[in-house]
Formats: structure tokens, C-alpha cells, sequence
């Protein structure tokens, strides 16, 4: 069913900074986000109900019941269905606005297929959970002026910082390099507060409402950080970072972190016991011959978008594209011990 699109935006047109022409522009422009956790579900949320005409969901993971504390499109079914999370995403996403387009991908961006996944879109939202795939989005967008907007949320505190490349610094002009392992909170260390991720990822959407409708100057031009149980709001000025440093991405064009060498294969992931690997050479996993191969093992359930194998310490999950999460470790040793044993290497 078609619905009357006149009355579903009369709201947004109602508002200065859009109007109907905005609306239009919304319409054709494409949107991807990276990560569907709490950031990625309510940004998503806001792309398809104010109208952009393709929302393109790219996650890695799948449904556990500690993400329906914040992870707003998701429910106790997806978890019981063994949903990956874009998966679910686009089926929810599809009842709230059937007259837009909306696309899936169940995998990890990597310097090997980030082109592939994002060649086609005007602007990329940051949902991801980790500083080296934001370095790896933010080399991309930079070599092919791509907007972006990054967002980050540990307890209460939130973080973001829009992203033009050629007008306004990138993100390495303001961090210069990813922050030493184990010197940054994570979900695992300070929990995290789900109306911090919804305030950040809200103004990760309006940044990206004002750059679809070339509303450039009304583009926050700051570094913003919040936290929200002191109260504190912070703006830094970085507007002039991109000449007072000497910037590998933006200044020099080296971009680093579209090279596999910069890419780990075995990563933690942040807020889980958890470990995921990719492997070197994957291919493609026949799921229904593994599932029969591993059967004697434990317990083994599958569908067309994923494997789970639960044993009595360790819950495997097996991708088609040959990605495994491992959950019930957190040191890489075993986990890729684990691999071996029961996927082979």
C-alpha cells in the first residue's frame, strides 16, 4: 500500500530550514549507516520517517537481549528468530515507510569492499563501535568527498563532529590516531545510558537533514560533547585544525586505513565478551554443511543469514561470508583456538 506522501512530510515542509524543496532533495538522496547499535537504530529510524529515498543499513552483528536496552528497533522475537541485526532493522524500518528503499548488508566494512558497500552514497552516519573502522569511513569519505557524520556514546557522555571533506577538518585533523588500546572507556567498563545514545544519534540525523538539503551553513562546526547525568554540554573549536595540523588523511592524502596492512582480522568487540575473526582468505560457508559437520558438538541452529553452535563454555556464530563471532572469551588466543577446533583454519 502506497500512502498519501503530501500528509506523511506536511510536518517537516511545515519547517523553515526544509520546505517542500528539502523534502524533494531528501527523496533522492542515499543515505548508509554503518553499525546498527543504539546510534545506528535511531538514526535509521529518523532517515526512513523524514523521507530519504534509500537508507542503506550496514551491520556486522546479530541480536542479543543486552541490546534491547537501548537498540530501539529491536525486540525479544528478533532474538528468538536469530536475526542479524540489519536484517531486523529493514524489516521494522519497511513498516514505518514502504515508499523508500531500503537495503541490507550483513557484513563488516573493510578496506576490501567499503567501495562496493558505499560508491553510491551522498552521506555516510557513523554507528560503529570502534575507532579503526571510523578512521577507515573517515579515509574513504575524505578521497571521495563523502559527508559524514561521527558519533560516539560510553555512559553518559556523547560525542559528535560533522564531517564535509574540503570544508571542514576530518576526523583524523582532530584525533590524529587511533587512542592506545585499553586508554578509552567501553561499554564493558562504564555502561552505557540509553537516552545519551538517543540524544546523539538524533543530532547525528539533523546534521545529516541540513547537508541533504544543502543547508551547509546551519552544519555544526564544533566538536560536540555532552554528558548527560552531569549536565555539562562542551563545544570545542575545530574549525581550524585542518591548518594548524599536519593531517595524514586530509593534508597529506596518504589514507592509511584503505590498506588491509592497517586492518585487524581478529577483533573484541566493544561491550561483549566477545571476539570476532575474519578470515584472511575467506570465502563463501556452505551453512547447511557445517551445521551437519558440527551437530555432534552442540547444540546447532542456522538459517539463510547465519549458524550458532552453543557449547558448554563458548556460543559460535558463523556468517556465509565466512565471519565468526565467539562469544564467551574476550583473548584473541583462544578465540582463534576455538576457530580452529571447530570452523578449521
Amino acid at each position: 500500500m502506497k500512502y498519501n506522501m503530501s500528509e506523511r512530510y506536511a510536518r517537516q515542509e511545515l519547517f523553515y530550514g526544509i520546505g517542500k524543496e528539502g523534502q524533494k532533495k531528501l527523496t533522492g538522496k542515499k543515505v548508509a549507516i554503518i553499525g546498527c547499535g543504539a546510534l545506528g537504530c535511531t538514526s535509521a529510524n529518523l532517515m526512513v520517517r523524514s523521507g530519504v529515498g534509500c537508507v542503506k543499513i550496514i551491520d556486522r552483528d546479530f541480536i542479543e537481549e543486552c541490546n534491547l536496552q537501548r537498540q530501539t528497533l529491536f525486540d525479544e522475537d528478533d532474538i528468538s528468530n536469530n536475526l542479524p541485526k540489519a536484517i531486523a532493522a529493514k524489516k521494522k524500518l519497511q513498516k514505518i515507510n514502504s515508499n523508500i528503499t531500503i537495503e541490507a548488508t550483513v557484513a563488516e566494512i573493510n578496506p576490501s569492499n567499503i567501495d562496493s558497500n558505499l560508491h553510491d552514497t551522498d552521506l555516510i552516519i557513523d554507528g560503529t563501535d570502534n575507532f579503526e573502522t571510523r578512521f577507515l569511513i573517515n579515509d574513504y569519505c575524505v578521497k571521495n568527498a563523502i559527508p559524514w557524520i561521527y558519533g560516539a556514546c560510553i555512559g553518559s557522555i556523547g560525542i559528535t563532529m560533522s564531517i564535509i571533506p574540503g570544508v571542514t577538518p576530518c576526523l583524523r585533523c582532530a584525533l590524529q590516531d587511533i587512542p592506545t588500546f585499553g586508554s578509552t572507556e567501553t561499554c564493558d567498563t562504564a555502561g552505557i545510558l540509553s537516552p545519551a545514545s538517543g540524544i546523539i544519534a538524533s543530532i547525528q540525523a539533523a546534521e545529516a537533514l541540513k547537508i541533504l538539503t544543502d543547508n551547509v551553513a546551519a552544519v555544526n562546526r564544533y566538536l560536540l560533547k555532552f554528558d548527560l547525568w552531569k549536565n555539562e554540554i562542551t563545544r570545542l573549536k575545530i574549525h581550524n585544525l585542518r591548518e594548524i595540523n599536519i593531517c595524514k588523511t586530509c593534508k597529506s592524502n596518504q589514507f592509511e586505513y584503505l590498506k588491509m596492512g592497517k586492518y585487524s582480522a581478529t577483533t573484541t568487540l566493544c561491550g561483549r565478551n566477545a571476539v570476532q575473526i575474519v578470515p584472511v582468505n575467506g570465502s563463501n560457508i556452505n551453512l547447511p554443511m557445517l551445521a551437519s559437520r558440527l551437530k555432534p558438538i552442540g547444540n546447532v541452529s542456522f538459517n539463510k543469514y547465519m549458524l550458532r553452535l552453543e557449547t558448554d563454555k563458548y556460543v559460535v556464530t558463523v556468517f556465509p561470508d565466512s565471519r565468526v563471532i565467539i562469544t564467551g572469551t574476550n583473548d584473541l588466543p583462544t578465540a582463534k583456538s576455538i576457530y580452529a577446533k571447530y570452523i578449521g583454519m
